[in-house]
């Protein structure tokens, strides 16, 4: 049996990826979600805000674990898969990288030890203060991942000396064409995705009718946070659209589904795309439209596919199919955030049912965003590893295709394992509740009073809400 070792390389690479991508895109969002809540902890006073910062820091927690083993084995497929590409680049690559390393996985690290074990042993501004910085270390981290990958899309400051790329301008290399537009997209995207995560899970607490002031809160930041950010990213998107055109228009022919300059600019809203008859089957389209889009003018025209050499195509009909999954969940949550500024405004928002169900079932949507969209990045700059300078066949590692397949079904199987464990914490985490959380004030607040259900607890069970397991409070006393 003949093994590809490119394909399964580039397989291999994407599974891994997709694995991996929807951890540190989470956490990005969720990181500064708990800063806000703290701060607004500190400001107010109001303890809802602390037991929500303590619940959600202990989910952060866990996908922050999933996403930093998740992207150790990234790295080390540089090496195995991918060493003439790690040889070309990696004067360029490996700096960006070891700069995330060095400016926003240590910030994280140590910081996140106090967000997650100083609750009740340090003073509330050292709390907050770690979790803001938490929140800056991811988004640096976002900065150079987005920095090395822009890169490869847009190669700037540098020049090719013997088949090698050396940085000649690192502020080009960094501020490369696409880069701005591509930070922007991605950090945008994981705020959209946290929020819709809070709103789920506030809807789904308001139903069983669970930590309802709690819920309240979360409903009310998400859909504030969904508002802003669903449109914001809709702008986002149509000004990274314009860029790619002028950088990678084949990517964005493949993304429209468009064949040929001579074509009319026209907005394919569904269709079948066929490369061996260059058409597009069962079409529905909106006339003139992806013309206004892209050029700004009803009766422009941009290159099509055919315009380019063949063997330069991406493969057209996974980029056209998962562009517009990304959009229409876009739009979607567009939707969304306007049905629930209409609910608050009427006084519905915590009430109507058919909001809260609806919303209760859409976490996974921003997940889905994400990975149809870095789909739509990555396999649209095929045939390229680099864009322009280093094709994909080239820079793969010299291995037999069958020990690329075999460690591929060994990452299938134990990332299967590991994430489904991960996830089904996460949402043990969620079932559980907020039952217990910052019972305990930290010092320099008083504790709270207990509610009805925790002193009906704390009678049944002899111990103080909040305390782990361990004995009694009533052996204890004894």
């Amino acid at each position: 049996m003949e093994f590809d070792p490119v394909l399964l390389a580039r397989i291999q690479f994407a599974f891994t990826v997709s694995f991996h991508i929807i951890f540190p895109a989470f956490t990005i969002g969720l990181s500064a979600y708990i800063a806000v809540l703290l701060l607004m902890w500190m400001r107010t006073r109001e303890e809802k805000y602390h037991r929500l910062a303590r619940f959600w820091t202990k989910i952060f927690a866990v996908s922050f674990a999933m996403g930093v083993v998740s992207g150790i084995v990234l790295s080390y497929q540089f090496g195995t898969n991918w060493s003439r590409f790690s040889e070309f680049s990696g004067n360029v690559i490996g700096p960006l990288i070891g700069y995330e390393v060095l400016t926003a996985f240590y910030l994280e690290a140590t910081f996140l030890g106090i967000l997650l074990f100083g609750w009740n042993r340090f003073p509330p501004w050292l709390i907050t203060t770690s979790a803001v910085l938490v929140a800056i270390g991811t988004a640096i981290s976002a900065f150079w991942i987005l920095a090395a990958n822009s890169w490869m899309q847009t190669p700037a400051g540098h020049e090719i000396r013997e088949g090698i790329a050396y940085p000649v301008d690192w502020l080009q290399i960094v501020f490369n064409p696409s880069f701005i537009y591509r930070l922007a997209h991605m950090l945008n995207a994981a705020y959209l995705t946290t929020a819709v995560v809070v709103l789920a899970v506030g809807a789904r607490y308001l139903l069983a009718s669970r930590h309802e002031e709690e819920s309240r809160t979360m409903l009310r930041m998400a859909v504030g946070m969904i508002a802003v950010t669903a449109p914001l990213q809709l702008l986002i998107g149509d000004l990274h659209g314009l860029n790619t055109l002028e950088h990678q228009p084949v990517k964005v022919a493949a993304m429209e589904g468009h064949w040929s300059e001579a074509d009319p600019g026209h907005l394919v809203i569904f269709g079948i795309p066929d490369e061996e008859q260059r058409t597009n089957h069962f079409e529905i389209a909106i006339p003139y439209l992806g013309a206004l889009i892209l050029t700004h003018d009803l009766h422009g025209t941009y290159l099509g596919l055919t315009d380019f050499a063949e063997d330069e195509w991406p493969p057209v009909a996974n980029v056209f199919f998962t562009f517009r999954i990304m959009v229409g969940i876009g739009l979607l949550l567009i939707v969304v955030g306007l049905w629930g500024l209409y609910l608050w405004w009427r006084g519905r928002l915590f009430s109507d049912r058919a909001f809260l169900r609806s919303t209760s079932h859409m976490w996974p949507l921003g997940f889905i965003a994400i990975l149809a969209g870095w789909f739509v990045t990555e396999q649209g700059r095929q045939p390229w590893l680099v864009h322009g300078l280093m094709r994909t066949v080239d820079g793969i590692s010299p291995v037999p295709g069958a020990s690329v397949a075999s460690t591929l079904a060994l990452f299938v199987f134990i990332y299967g394992v590991v994430f489904t464990m991960g996830i089904y914490y996460i949402n043990r985490l969620i079932n559980r509740g907020l039952m217990g959380e910052a019972t305990k004030a930290p010092a320099g607040l008083p504790n709270r009073p207990l509610s009805a259900a925790e002193e009906a607890t704390r009678e049944a069970t002899g111990r103080e809400p909040g305390d782990g397991p361990g004995r009694p409070l009533t052996e204890l006393k004894r």
